[in-house]
């Protein structure tokens, strides 16, 4: 027997949260299925003010207040004695200032905790291994951990499944991020050093060398997430096993090493990822939306993960019900074109990071006060509005205004 609902969503983090949310808020029979047990890590551990607009609109917001996760009011960026901060409060953009740092693990599962309390089936254990699409329907095969196989027939399917990336691998829609392939090491410590003076409100980012960066996300729960993130040649200047390396990694800059030498690491191990920047051919097609990780993920330097996923979760269920319920949509323009133009505009700032554009005016002697709010508005997820001029003119905007910087302070 085959069931049938309106909506089938793919996996159960974040995205797959908001949408299924959203979908169910307007009325229409929906399910999740995930291929995990919660709770279970993935990166992106700090969030950006944006992602609060999704959460709110999917009545999610409540349910991470509960938890009393790490409040986030901005961002600081480190390179040798030199810093400069970011408070959202002095942004561009009208919308949110603030939002949090989070064990994912944790934030993930109230998501999906909060999702089941709406009456919404979430079936865990469960892999995709085929999809069938027809004209105005899908048929999903399903398996469980008992070998069981069901089918579910559905209107739509949204693809939350991150780095599982069903969809994209079922139906080959993968392509190269135009990215250079990095990696990152990283683990959960006790933060027993952690200064009485420090601002925990904030993550740090150490600018440790050319294309090498750490960060800092200090938790509620006395713990930090530390990470280094790199050219894979970096880190095979250190031996030894992952834990050694990274302590050794740890021990090589000033501001880690104060803080973070001899201290308890949580994990049993650290964690890595190689390559991790993906992309697709295309966000969505009839019958299917790619959202999160399942549609494109960039790099973790600006924490953009977290926001594209929800964002994107959003947009998605929104036009989904608004189709279901006889609007006819422009998926090209008000879902592919308009996520595409967000991840473009992270795109931007990320390959100038890389290529030392971004320290040149982070670590400027002088900023100028209108030019940062409006740059502090990128950093805290506002990349569709297209008011401010270093998110409608970002390939020209950031370039430029590095080599006047670099003019001006050489």
């Amino acid at each position: 027997m085959i069931k049938e609902i309106d909506v089938l969503v793919i996996g159960a983090g974040p995205s797959g949260s908001v949408a299924a949310s959203i979908v169910h808020k307007h009325g229409f029979n929906v399910e999740v299925v995930e291929k995990l047990h919660f709770p279970r890590f993935v990166i992106g551990e700090s969030l950006l003010p944006r992602c609060m607009v999704a959460l709110e609109e999917a009545g999610l917001l409540n349910a991470v207040k509960e938890c009393e996760f790490q409040e986030k009011f901005g961002a600081k960026f480190v390179r040798g004695e030199e810093e400069c901060e970011f408070n959202f409060s002095d942004q561009y953009s009208e919308g949110w200032n603030w939002t949090w740092q989070v064990p994912r693990a944790d934030f993930d599962l109230a998501l999906i905790n909060e999702v089941q309390k709406k009456g919404i089936p979430v079936e865990f254990g469960s892999g995709v291994t085929a999809v069938e699409f027809h004209d105005g329907y899908s048929v999903t095969t399903i398996e469980n951990e008992k070998g069981e196989v069901s089918k579910i027939k559905a209107k739509f399917i949204i693809d939350s499944s991150g780095y599982g990336r069903v969809l994209p691998r079922l139906l080959d829609l993968d392509k190269p991020s135009n990215l250079k392939p990095r990696r990152t090491l990283f683990t959960h410590v006790k933060d027993i050093k952690r200064p009485s003076t420090h601002n925990n409100k904030q993550i740090i980012i150490i600018d440790h060398q050319p294309g090498v960066w750490v960060w800092m996300i200090p938790f509620s729960n006395g713990n930090c997430s530390v990470g280094f993130v790199g050219d894979p040649a970096f880190f095979e200047d250190f031996t030894g096993t992952d834990e050694e390396q990274l302590r050794a990694m740890i021990a090589s800059n000033p501001a880690t090493a104060e803080r973070f030498n001899d201290v308890p690491f949580i994990w049993e191990a650290p964690k890595t990822l190689m390559g991790y920047a993906i992309a697709t051919h295309k966000f969505y097609d009839d019958g299917f939306a790619l959202t999160g990780n399942a549609a494109e993920f960039l790099d973790p330097i600006f924490s953009s993960g977290v926001t594209f996923a929800v964002e994107s979760g959003m947009r998605a269920a929104q036009l989904i019900s608004k189709q279901l319920q006889g609007e006819k949509i422009d998926w090209k323009q008000d879902y592919g074109e308009y996520i595409q133009s967000g991840v473009d505009v992270f795109r931007t700032y990320v390959m100038s990071w890389y290529d030392g554009s971004l320290q040149k005016i982070f670590f400027a002697k002088d900023s100028n006060p209108e030019i940062k709010a409006r740059i502090c508005s990128v950093l805290a997820g506002y990349v569709w509005d297209d008011t401010n001029y270093y998110v409608r003119e970002h390939k020209q905007a950031i370039p430029t205004l590095a080599k006047i910087v670099g003019m001006y302070n050489s």
